[in-house]
């Protein structure tokens, strides 16, 4: 089936699912494959769920009308989001970065909600089935696109762009991100920066960090929108960040210095599509973090951040920095594994065992294999269990304490134990 007469199909109800246990109504059910599955056997369930089509590309399972057979599911899924962007019509940002991409994603598009019907990925569903999915899920209601791209490997933004076509683009930083795959920081650069290659080729529009010297020389020939430092004022953390703009005074529920400027990027694109200096201020200052980034829990008797969603040496480093710097009395620190981060991966955890060490916690624990490999004369753990048992028969009280590690890691399961 041409993917125009595949689009006809969708537009009637501008709905698309991928696994069957969240099956919606009259959906297209595309049936992708992985590693330890293949979609094409959930084929005819999904029809019985209440799917109005499937789509399948192995000539066995197109067992009625209703399934629809192509050469590649995931390839078809991809050239109708592309086409489907085609007919919207309207302004898409793309955002990538090494860092705070999901909570920047989540912090303009509370901004531009005040103003326009905003259509955003959710959680982070930022990778080559996620990006498609993001812009199926956008409607002839939405007004402007939200698209968070993820990568660990070179050309992964590039071919993303191909797909969301973005007309403006923000890179939150470039850090020591997946350096297994893209092979060294300047791989993590030279990858990232494949959205502004987008951006420079199709005459779009990048925003800007000016304080980020990496992305003013990137962005020399694009045209570009600077982040106002101007109008923009960081005035303390403690733990929340608290900032001006313009004549009126911010404070966030976002804790360290390092969300500022996910702040400070979201307001400028706010001010870009002409959102009211109160609207922008309403956005930020209820917005909170979920979904265990950099989440404040209060516990009977500890005062807990959580920040376990994922880590990597850059934002490792700024979480303890931050830590480190919070006014209070008592504080213990409980890290987790960075994966992958290959070669440089035990160089890089004793990096951080050695800044740690030169900070001045109370209680420190190390969890992981990596960490555990680690010198050091702070509590080291092999596994998540260890640690659990330890914290059981010793447990901590009256502390403000840090949790932080990969999402490998796990480590809210400790909550419980806090």
């Amino acid at each position: 089936m041409k993917i125009a007469n595949l689009y006809n199909i969708y537009r009637q109800h501008f709905l698309v699912d991928t696994d069957t246990r969240n099956i919606r109504k009259n959906t297209i059910f595309f049936a992708l494959k992985g590693e330890n599955f293949n979609g094409n056997t959930f084929a005819e369930q999904a029809l019985k769920l209440g799917a109005s089509y499937a789509v399948v590309d192995e000539p066995a399972y197109k067992t009625c009308e209703n399934i629809i057979l192509v050469t590649d599911v995931l390839k078809t899924l991809q050239e109708l989001a592309n086409f489907h962007r085609k007919q919207l019509h309207i302004p898409v940002i793309g955002l990538t970065g090494s860092n705070g991409k999901t909570t920047t994603k989540e912090l303009i598009n509370v901004v531009l909600s005040k103003k326009l019907n905003v259509t955003a990925t959710k959680g982070n569903l930022n990778n080559h089935i996620g990006v498609p999915l993001t812009l199926l899920s956008m409607t002839d209601k939405t007004e402007l696109g939200i698209v968070e791209m993820g990568a660990n490997h070179q050309k992964e933004i590039e071919f993303l762009c191909t797909i969301c076509e973005p007309d403006f683009g923000y890179i939150t930083n470039f850090g020591k991100a997946h350096l297994e795959g893209f092979g060294s920081l300047e791989g993590v650069i030279n990858g990232k920066s494949e959205l502004y290659t987008y951006l420079q080729k199709n005459n779009k529009t990048a925003f800007v960090n000016t304080e980020d010297a990496i992305q003013v020389e990137k962005t020399k020939e694009i045209k570009a929108v600077l982040i106002n430092t101007d109008e923009l004022q960081f005035l303390e953390v403690n733990p929340f960040v608290k900032l001006r703009y313009k004549s009126i005074q911010i404070q966030s529920n976002l804790i360290g210095k390092y969300n500022y400027t996910n702040i400070a990027a979201a307001i400028t694109i706010g001010d870009y599509f002409k959102v009211s200096e109160n609207a922008i201020k309403e956005a930020i200052a209820y917005y909170t973090p979920t979904n265990n980034r950099s989440q404040i829990i209060k516990s009977k008797t500890n005062t807990i951040i959580l920040d376990a969603y994922n880590a990597n040496p850059s934002s490792m480093k700024v979480a303890i920095e931050n830590f480190e710097a919070i006014k209070t009395t008592s504080k213990a620190i409980i890290l987790g594994d960075m994966f992958e981060l290959g070669k440089e991966s035990l160089q890089e955890h004793q990096a951080i065992v050695n800044l740690v060490t030169s900070l001045n916690f109370k209680e420190t624990y190390f969890v992981g294999e990596n960490f555990y490999q680690t010198k050091t004369d702070k509590t080291q753990f092999k596994t998540y269990q260890d640690l659990e048992a330890f914290i059981k028969k010793n447990p901590l009280e009256n502390q403000s304490i840090l949790i932080k590690g990969s999402r490998g890691m796990r480590l809210e399961r400790i909550l419980d134990l806090l």
